[in-house]
């Protein structure tokens, strides 16, 4: 019996080599060959389990900021997280964090403006310090505070203005690996720099500051409803569901869900908050989503396929595709992440699996050597 997706010995005959090594002068391909490497029985991302300290990350951004203005620095000074298996993508390894996301730093000092554009891919925006500036979305200027999550939608005008006296700084994350694969890449400048505002500011939030209530004549599908998501409310939800057992995998995490359709906040991207009590230990599992993490407060480590990665706030660390993963907090912690799980949901891709052996909990094969710690 012959199994497709398994290199044959036949493959190896002489004839076989040549005719392949003709065909592909004509830009043709050898289905015989490519099967067992395209067709995996499994996921095998080439994206590779990473993390980025918070030391290398504060001393970066300090240097970009003797260097780059907005203006200079490609209209945002942001430096982004390249996953080192996706190096070989060409252009700029595509800026690929995982296979279909985008995750970067970003940093707007008092007095600085970012001018506005809009692109085809969508955005997310965590606030990981500090409070005074704005990002200003269709008119709207939404002001941001540290543990904030805000959202912006592809082809929306958005850009950043700072009035207040202390530094920001941001996680950004965007699904331009997967825009740019895909061949659907738009990107427009906004002719007048900073768009200026033509609605009340924050108008979104205090449209739904009630939380379980929605204003009369908003049961219509928007993409983006509600623009910013508190920090203080998704502690509020959190707190709700600790007064309950933790979840085995997750331990109390909630998901942030566009209020007018109870599906994900962004269309591409899922988006989570996920608070692990002190010496919290999750169970092992895997899936097809990919992940990205934000360490927003806490410490402890993740052990991902037998590596474990030790982290504290202000790192930033990636779980692959189909990866074992499990969390352990040795403080009291908040991890932050996006993942792609929307996209593999509308693929009708996803799966999941439970590790069984040694009571859900992996062996540590090796460990992880961040820069500059």
């Amino acid at each position: 019996m012959i199994i497709l997706a398994e290199k044959a010995s036949y493959l190896q005959d002489q004839d076989v080599k040549d005719f392949t090594k003709d065909i592909q002068q004509y830009h043709l391909g050898p289905l015989w060959e490519a099967i067992p490497e395209v067709m995996n029985k499994t996921p095998e991302p080439h994206a590779e389990a990473y993390l980025w300290s918070a030391e290398l990350i504060e001393k970066k951004l300090m240097e970009a900021a003797e260097i780059f203005t907005p203006e200079r620095g490609g209209e945002r000074r942001a430096i982004y997280f390249q996953n080192p298996g996706l190096t070989y993508r060409k252009p700029w390894g595509h800026v690929s964090t995982t296979q279909t996301l985008y995750a970067a730093v970003q940093l707007l000092l008092p007095g600085e403006e970012a001018p506005s554009h809009r692109h085809s891919q969508s955005a997310i925006r965590f606030i990981t310090e500090g409070e005074g500036a704005y990002t200003i979305v269709q008119g709207e200027r939404i002001f941001m505070e540290e543990g904030d999550f805000l959202i912006t939608p592809k082809n929306l005008w958005h850009g950043h203005g700072h009035p207040g006296n202390k530094r920001m700084i941001w996680m950004d994350a965007l699904d331009i690996p997967t825009i740019y694969n895909i061949g659907g890449t738009f990107f427009e400048p906004y002719e007048d720099g900073l768009q200026q505002p033509n609605v009340p500011d924050n108008f979104s939030e205090k449209r739904y500051r009630g939380g379980m209530v929605r204003p009369v004549g908003d049961d219509q599908y928007v993409v983006a409803p509600l623009a910013n998501y508190k920090w203080q409310r998704t502690v509020d939800a959190i707190n709700g569901l600790m007064e309950f057992e933790p979840d085995l995998h997750h331990g109390y995490a909630v998901e942030y869900i566009n209020p007018t359709t109870g599906k994900s906040a962004n269309p591409t991207m899922g988006t989570r908050m996920q608070y692990l009590p002190k010496d919290f230990h999750t169970k092992a599992l895997r899936h097809t989503h990919s992940t990205i993490y934000h360490v927003y407060k806490g410490e402890g480590y993740s052990v991902i396929n037998g590596v474990r990665f030790e982290w504290k706030a202000g790192d930033y660390f990636v779980v692959p595709n189909w990866a074992w993963y499990e969390h352990v907090s040795t403080k009291d912690s908040y991890l932050f992440s996006v993942n792609d799980l929307p996209i593999m949901d509308r693929f009708e891709l996803e799966r999941e699996e439970y590790y069984e052996e040694n009571n859900g909990h992996q062996k540590v094969t090796g460990e992880f050597k961040a820069h500059f710690r």
